[in-house]
């Protein structure tokens, strides 16, 4: 470990040189919180870190760091591993600290955060850096090269407030510039950051930045319904729900192996054209829902959890509430006919937590599904107004979020509490239970790159995938497709079930199944995706005895090598690809049991199979399941 620090003293100018002089520096508008971009500061301090790491061309990386505001920068380098250190940076003042370091582009195939919106293309340095805040995004990034490992996984330690990550291409030299720009005071938390470029495989390197994260986090566990299938109204029904027609889907859905309903948004109103202007009352549609208790307990007889949707941030001008609450709003959504609630005043928060919690308390529900959290992250918030009990909306919304998650657990401590992108940062995690992609109808690539994002930094909680919906002549072989794409998460299934196909039905007993029995090498073992610039054209898992791989292109196959200390005796592979050839690529001759199924499960052959070392082509249908075993 090395300590260093950086002042400016006292007859010296405002600005101090670093030493040695690092060359020129992309410029970037300073940015702070709640301040506008024009304010400047008075004092700025540079500082050339030596990180003792070195590049793949055998030179060192340097940590340039300037701080806005301030005179001195304390500074601490702790070695984290093989290619890996932490940096910690404290200011002597209020300040703004930005840290900037560059790696050559040798290589590099794909650039991977988060925020599954973007491309995994490399940008350009000159773009707006990321904003991410409890609400929206995690802060991490990674460059990836050649064989998917990663030529630099940087990630910062500050999960709560805002803070701006980001990294692009240099055009002049050809190298790849990070950046991490962080407001500090004097009492609070460092910038902490995590460099990591050891050349691993990228997600192993995500793996161990969430574990980084974890320490000192403390999480209540996931029920175990939460990792099981789950079936959906959105999709299926939107807002045309009643009583009657849930119980009917619970059923049927309690029939093909789920264990969960989540009710969507249409329970709270008798409108059915959309928006949310009759979101923040919460009473339940008295016609469609009129004993609600009694609902949720004939749903329970199915033996499914059920789970409310609520939209968290809205306060509706279609709502009483409205003119209780439309002077305590961070910004008006006038195309949804609602606002965006303020969690800095204990009113707005004493409000959703007693409205919200009732379907625990009073109506016996198993969990939450809680939307759109990410309105919260508004750009440039108000000052913190009149009867604030909180100076910043993080601050709020976190308090809103200890408060309720400690009501609901009052009542049922495995409570279930689902989240979605975008905000999936670990500041999260203590309160939620699950995490599911965001809306990608009908898109079931999509779906995939989406799920394996999020499951690369969800740390402990279930990740779920969009629901998963079709149209109703589809065939049996490409309603496979959708799930065998979201087969590293739990499948969130939303069609009508009483309209389906018996060959349909077949079809997601089947991969249902898969996903329930192999839940955890699927779900807890450890995920390898294959590149992240193709969007993931191959993924796999493993744990102890088995290896699942998924094949949604013409790709060989590698198998894991049985002589290895921790070689699976079990190889699934699903074939989500049109090709129905599957090459097996084998490290040396073997003998294995092969089975193979079609979409829905019914076994088309079990065979004794000589391998060879190299290539052996098998026919596994599309939307089909083959299972290796090896002989002992």
């Amino acid at each position: 470990m090395t300590t260093e620090n950086a002042s400016a003293p006292a007859s010296a100018p405002a600005t101090v040189p670093a030493e040695p002089d690092v060359g020129p520096q992309q410029f970037v508008p300073v940015w702070c919180p709640n301040t506008p971009v024009r304010e400047t500061f008075g004092t700025v301090v540079h500082r050339q870190l030596a990180t003792g790491l070195s590049l793949s061309t055998g030179v060192p990386l340097d940590v340039h760091l300037t701080g806005f505001g301030c005179d001195r920068l304390d500074i601490v380098v702790t070695p984290a591993g093989d290619g890996a250190a932490l940096i910690e940076v404290r200011a002597a003042a209020a300040a703004t600290v930005r840290a900037e370091w560059r790696v050559p582009c040798l290589g590099a195939t794909a650039y991977w955060t988060p925020d599954t919106s973007a491309s995994r293309w490399l940008p350009p340095s000159w773009i707006a850096p990321r904003t991410v805040s409890l609400a929206k995004g995690a802060p991490v990034v990674s460059l990836v090269g050649n064989d998917d490992r990663a030529l630099c996984t940087t990630a910062a330690a500050e999960v709560f407030a805002p803070l701006r990550i980001d990294g692009g291409v240099v055009e002049e030299t050809n190298e790849f510039a990070f950046t991490v720009e962080q407001a500090l005071t004097p009492d609070g938390p460092p910038l902490r950051l995590r460099i990591d470029i050891g050349g691993r495989h990228f997600a192993a390197t995500l793996r161990e930045v969430t574990d980084w994260w974890a320490e000192g986090l403390d999480h209540p566990g996931v029920a175990p319904a939460a990792r099981m299938p789950a079936y959906s109204t959105w999709y299926s029904l939107h807002q045309n729900v009643d009583t009657a027609v849930v119980e009917r889907q619970a059923a049927l859905a309690a029939g093909i192996g789920c264990d969960s309903i989540i009710v969507d948004d249409g329970w709270q109103t008798a409108d059915r054209t959309r928006g949310y202007g009759h979101c923040g009352d919460w009473e339940p549609n008295p016609v469609a829902f009129p004993d609600f208790a009694g609902h949720v307990a004939e749903v329970h007889r199915t033996g499914l959890a059920y789970l409310l949707w609520y939209a968290l941030p809205f306060i509706g001008q279609h709502n009483d509430a409205w003119d209780r609450f439309k002077g305590m709003i961070l910004r008006e959504e006038p195309s949804m006919d609602a606002a965006v609630l303020d969690p800095r005043h204990p009113e707005v928060r004493a409000h959703l937590i007693e409205k919200i919690s009732r379907a625990v308390e009073e109506w016996d529900m198993d969990g939450l599904k809680l939307d759109f959290i990410d309105r919260f992250a508004v750009a440039d918030p108000p000052p913190a107004p009149d009867g604030a009990d909180h100076a910043t909306v993080h601050e709020g919304l976190r308090r809103l979020l200890a408060d309720l998650d400690a009501r609901l657990r009052r009542t049922r401590p495995d409570v279930i509490v689902e989240h979605r992108q975008p905000y999936v940062g670990p500041g999260l995690w203590p309160y939620a239970t699950m995490v599911r992609a965001t809306d990608c109808p009908l898109s079931p690539a999509e779906n995939r790159q989406r799920t394996v994002d999020c499951r690369l930094t969800a740390g402990p909680l279930a990740v779920h995938a969009d629901m998963i919906t079709w149209n109703a002549d589809e065939r049996p072989e490409d309603v496979a497709v959708h799930l065998v794409n979201a087969l590293f998460a739990v499948p969130q299934v939303s069609v009508d079930l009483d309209t389906q196909t018996p060959d349909q039905l077949a079809t997601l007993r089947f991969w249902l199944g898969v996903s329930r029995r192999y839940v955890d090498v699927l779900q807890l073992g450890n995920l390898e995706p294959a590149r992240p610039d193709l969007g993931y054209p191959q993924v796999r898992a493993h744990d102890r005895t088995t290896t699942v791989v998924a094949r949604y292109a013409p790709l060989p196959v590698a198998l894991p090598d049985r002589n290895a200390a921790d070689g699976p005796q079990t190889l699934l592979v699903a074939n989500a690809d049109g090709d129905p050839t599957v090459i097996l690529s084998a490290p040396r001759p073997e003998k294995v049991l092969v089975r193979i199924q079609d979409c829905r499960g019914e076994i088309l052959s079990d065979t004794v199979l000589d391998l060879v070392a190299g290539v052996n082509p098998v026919t596994v249908p599309t939307g089909g399941l083959l299972t290796l075993t090896r002989e002992h």
